[in-house]
């Protein structure tokens, strides 16, 4: 997300950077080329235009320009101001003081809320909530059936209609009644959407906000859509009045004008991102995280939390005493790979690495997944033996190898040498080594980052 915007903004603080003093002159053509990248960037051009003065006031001072490295006061300057427009702090979910908490899944059609509200469900099941989902769409072919398709493979449970529960409002009440009843303290409701915003759904959804008290009424725009998004979010809030906003297919609009316009358009707080199809693919929205990517800063911190959610801590301990005296094995290298697809598409996970030093190329790295599934398949071919000991693997073994994966013993070979590489050097980084160098590399301030660490 964000790649063509960051890419511009980097290229011009580069130029800055190279002008080495800060001038007037200079100062407005960076901020001319910075008001093209955000517009081409579809952010909305009132937004710009506020983002642009406010950049202009504060890098113009006596204090910036003066400074010992006015460039980079003039990025942090621009990293301020972009946290601000995306929201300044996380938003967190609201609940109820007495549950069940009810939450609205509303937007237009095709948007993604029949699925979203099963990733949400997915991810306060995770935090310790016992979430009920219910279907309010009763025009829709199959809208009911599809979210509990939804709930039968996260395995959470979905409240089917009763005989004579055929109008939103029945489905409702009923829901709540369950959730009640069964000790469900968050009630996800998926509500009716249309091709357009009509005066048929607003009056629906105001009967159902009046019938539920709804303590979150977060709209689901198409983050790919740019403006239309942002005006959509607008018209429900004035309409119906939104708590939040859950931008979905983040990972594939490569602009971002969505999520750097709705906030400020709106009033309204951007909660999640949806980064993918899968339903952990779910993320909150931290508007100073993001700032950090936009700018090439990267953003460890929710690596470190992808980490600490999916990789399992006894299993990395032992990982690390194998590496040490090494015993890492053929198993072992597979075991590493499934565990770090549980991180997501690697791409992803490069994308939030800091784009500066020895990682700055890591953005256009590109990984090939089927490659990742190559060595899976052949390291799943070899015998318990075999992925114990590599030294067994003969000219024989390596064919049979090849065969039972469906690849070639020239592939088989390249495995068995990289494995042998990773070996030697995970040895000599076993000693502490790895660690000194790790300690030298430098990135550039986060503020705030030495005290969440």
């Amino acid at each position: 997300m964000f790649e063509n915007l960051s890419e511009k903004l980097q290229r011009i603080f580069k130029n800055l950077r190279g002008e080495g003093k800060l001038t007037a002159e200079n100062m407005e053509t960076a901020l001319r080329e910075i008001r093209v990248a955000l517009l081409e960037a579809d952010v909305h051009f009132r937004v710009v235009k506020q983002f642009i003065e406010d950049i202009r006031q504060k890098a113009m001072g006596e204090e910036v320009l003066t400074a010992l490295s006015p460039a980079q006061q003039v990025v942090k300057i621009v990293r301020d101001e972009l946290i601000r427009i995306l929201g300044s702090h996380h938003s967190r979910l609201r609940f109820a003081n007495e549950p069940p908490t009810v939450i609205f899944i509303v937007g237009l059609q095709g948007s993604g809320k029949t699925t979203t509200a099963g990733k949400l469900a997915r991810l306060l099941a995770r935090e310790g909530h016992a979430p009920l989902m219910v279907s309010v769409d009763v025009y829709r072919p199959a809208a009911r059936e599809q979210l509990s398709i939804i709930g039968r493979e996260l395995r959470l449970p979905v409240y089917e209609a009763a005989p004579g529960d055929g109008q939103p409002s029945d489905l409702a009440r009923a829901a709540r009644r369950e959730a009640a009843n069964a000790g469900k303290d968050v009630l996800l409701v998926d509500t009716a959407g249309r091709l357009h915003i009509d005066d048929q759904l607003m009056a629906e959804l105001h009967q159902l906000k009046e019938l539920l008290s709804p303590t979150e009424i977060l709209f689901v725009a198409d983050a790919m859509t740019g403006q239309d998004a942002v005006k959509s979010a607008d018209e429900f809030h004035k309409r119906l009045g939104i708590t939040g906003v859950i931008l979905t297919k983040m990972d594939g609009d490569a602009r971002g004008g969505a999520a750097l316009s709705v906030r400020n358009v709106t009033g309204q707080p951007i909660k999640f991102v949806g980064t993918g199809e899968k339903f952990d693919a779910l993320e909150p929205f931290h508007p100073d995280r993001v700032a950090s990517r936009i700018l090439g800063m990267g953003d460890v911190l929710s690596i470190i939390e992808k980490v600490e959610q999916t990789i399992d801590q006894k299993q990395a301990e032992e990982m690390q005493r194998k590496l040490i005296e090494n015993e890492f094995t053929l198993e072992d290298f597979r075991d590493q790979i499934r565990q770090l697809r549980k991180l997501g598409p690697l791409e992803s996970v490069l994308s939030m690495m800091p784009q500066i030093g020895p990682l700055k190329d890591l953005k256009s790295v590109k990984v090939d997944e089927q490659e990742i599934t190559r060595v899976v398949a052949m390291i799943d071919s070899m015998t318990p033996k075999e992925r114990a000991n590599h030294m067994l693997i003969n000219g024989s073994r390596r064919r049979r190898i090849a065969r039972g994966s469906g690849t070639t013993v020239q592939e088989v070979n390249q495995l068995l040498k990289q494995y042998a590489q990773m070996r030697k050097m995970m040895k000599s980084f076993s000693g502490g080594f790895l660690g000194k160098k790790l300690g030298k590399l430098k990135f550039p301030p986060f503020p705030g980052l030495e005290q969440r660490l």
